[in-house]
């Protein structure tokens, strides 16, 4: 696989990538032609796997690379891995703050008042919080460009099969809420497939961004790490606890088999 991405250049790398993952997404959302009730226990356990796909490739795949390339140019490892880390998290905080959005299983919209449906401040809540993750391909295959010895293609292509599994759930978690309004199933599936576009355009910006000052990349790789973070404290671990029956552990062990997922993708492909 690694040898079939080399041909393109990092630009064209990302893309690949990411039209990947935004398939991914349309491809869970195509989970409401089977049924208009989806499972929420089985929702749960995909959004507790999305989390620790998440977590994991934060660490493994962003922030690690991001300290040994901090060093590697003499500056101190925790230097860009916490700046960046704090500003991913804060730039998503402020946007939630200043953008009108609706999350999966809430009732109120959060941000400034709108006169948007219910329906599109779902699909901009998603579509939102995909961003860093098509930030966070598009950086790793720009770090694999710039030929530092702890970034590889193999790593970033790691990446982009751990965000693509967790993105399954994610197109889910926008269709299905959309047709138990009674959204036609088309209707749904074409929102929840819509979310994943933005990932494409933010992996194109990501290298674009570490091709043109090599100096941010350890930054870019932590920034692309607290912005996942931030998406699964705030979205992704709260819905499904939030909407478990009771006292449940299947978010918990999901979690725990999508970080495991992903530290084995990234281990044994990176």
């Amino acid at each position: 696989m690694e040898q079939f991405f080399t041909q393109f250049s990092p630009v064209g790398q990302a893309l690949l990538g990411t039209l990947f993952t935004a398939g991914m997404t349309a491809l869970g959302a195509a989970g409401v032609f089977l049924k208009k009730e989806i499972s929420r226990k089985m929702l749960n356990g995909m959004l507790g796997f999305a989390s620790g796909v998440m977590i994991a490739a934060s660490f493994f795949s962003l922030l690690l690379p991001a300290i040994d390339m901090a060093e590697a140019m003499g500056t101190p490892g925790w230097q860009p891995a916490v700046i960046g880390f704090l500003a991913g998290g804060g730039f998503l905080l402020l946007v939630d703050k200043l953008l009108p959005h609706l999350h999966p299983g809430e009732r109120s919209p959060e941000g400034p008042p709108s006169s948007w449906q219910r329906s599109v401040l779902l699909v901009f809540a998603i579509t939102l919080h995909n961003i860093p993750e098509g930030l966070a391909v598009g950086v790793a295959f720009g770090a694999a460009a710039s030929g530092q010895d702890n970034a590889t293609i193999a790593a970033a292509v790691a990446l982009a099969l751990g965000i693509g599994l967790q993105n399954f759930p994610e197109g889910l978690a926008v269709s299905a809420p959309l047709r138990r309004e009674d959204m036609s199933r088309w209707k749904a599936f074409l929102f929840g497939a819509a979310s994943g576009i933005v990932e494409p355009i933010a992996a194109v910006a990501g290298v674009l961004a570490v091709q043109s000052i090599r100096g941010v990349l350890p930054y870019a790789l932590a920034f692309a790490a607290g912005a996942m973070i931030y998406v699964v404290a705030e979205e992704l671990i709260p819905e499904a606890k939030a909407n478990s029956q009771g006292h449940s552990d299947v978010p918990t062990i999901g979690v725990l088999l999508g970080f495991a997922a992903m530290m084995l993708l990234d281990v044994a492909l990176g």
